[in-house]
């Protein structure tokens, strides 16, 4: 049987040959730190509405609780850098800003693809049992990059590496095989607080803690009524996701952008006009956005955001496009029609 070095340099090179740019394998254990951190999450109520984070914390914090014979795990990163700053839309005020991630094809998509062909040629090879996982079951995919080697999590409490900055998708192999694990990455985020100081919401409580419900990701995605009025003029023109505290990183001075060409903004949304999208209905928002991440939020939401985005933009040409939506059939893409309508009159 091959030693445990030669096991570990196979995985490796079979990952990177598949298109993987990080590869570490860590053991199938959170530390106690790590789910301290959690239990704090969860008891101050910085989940928000993310209620499925507090009912099933029990397998994020112990990965035995998700998959009794797990006993390593195999972490693998995918750069997505994208080829410009993310912030210079910030200043166009009828273009909205779609988050880096999703403006390309849904990257679940291609990263569970890998994942299983790597899956499938460690069960030819060593005859093992695994399960893989991208972002879709509570698994503490961070913590465990972190203790892979694959970089750390920042103040922003986002992945950061040295080689590609906060650009970084990750996927995860639980499996019963006992393999020898990385060295965690240190912490070199020394005194910097670029990310913290970027948030346009103060999301911030401390350096590596986030209040999910004052972050403009959750409230653009996650969040499902009318946005709150303190953060709607924070939003500017950010209509899904926010990259600040991401592209405020100063180690992506060392990141390059991604060579998928999946993740590569697609026409369309690399740098859409407000008035292009605010009247989407149904039908026309799932044909448009077929194939990407944006589609899971609905027309609904997508719309809310757009409004808030051309109530922030002090352009008047809008309002017909307003008035057309103030009698909406749902009440969030009514509610934000009036605040737009109001902002702009």
């Amino acid at each position: 049987m091959a030693a445990d070095g030669d096991i570990r340099a196979q995985l490796e090179a079979k990952a990177l040959s598949l298109g993987f740019d990080q590869f570490g394998i860590t053991d199938a254990v959170t530390s106690e730190q790590v789910i301290e951190g959690f239990r704090n999450f969860i008891k101050l109520g910085r989940h928000a509405s993310l209620d499925w984070l507090a009912d099933r914390m029990h397998q994020r914090e112990h990965p035995q609780q998700l998959w009794e014979n797990a006993r390593s795990v195999i972490m693998l990163g995918v750069n997505y850098g994208p080829k410009n700053d993310p912030r210079l839309l910030l200043d166009h005020k009828n273009t909205a800003n779609i988050s880096v991630y999703a403006r390309g094809k849904d990257y679940h998509d291609l990263i569970k693809k890998r994942l299983k062909a790597l899956a499938r040629w460690m069960v030819s090879e060593f005859n093992c049992d695994l399960k893989v996982f991208v972002d879709t079951a509570p698994v503490p995919e961070k913590p465990l990059a972190s203790s892979a080697g694959l970089g750390w999590q920042g103040k922003h409490t986002n992945m950061v590496s040295t080689q590609y900055g906060s650009w970084l998708f990750l996927g995860a192999i639980y499996t019963d095989m006992d393999l020898p694990a990385n060295t965690s990455h240190r912490d070199q985020c020394g005194s910097c607080t670029a990310c913290l100081n970027a948030c346009p919401t103060d999301a911030f409580p401390a350096p590596y803690q986030i209040d999910a419900g004052r972050c403009i990701s959750y409230l653009t995605i996650e969040h499902k009524g009318p946005i709150p009025l303190e953060f709607r003029k924070a939003m500017g023109n950010r209509i899904y996701g926010c990259d600040d505290c991401l592209a405020a990183c100063p180690w992506n001075k060392f990141a390059q952008a991604s060579s998928e060409a999946v993740f590569h903004a697609r026409v369309e949304l690399g740098a859409p006009m407000l008035a292009d999208l605010v009247g989407l209905d149904d039908a026309n928002f799932r044909q448009v956005f077929s194939g990407s991440p944006i589609k899971r939020i609905g027309r609904d939401r997508f719309v809310r955001n757009v409004l808030i985005a051309i109530g922030n933009s002090g352009d008047k040409s809008h309002l017909p496009a307003i008035e057309g939506l103030l009698a909406d059939d749902s009440d969030i893409v009514r509610d934000a029609a009036g605040w737009a309508k109001a902002q702009l009159k």
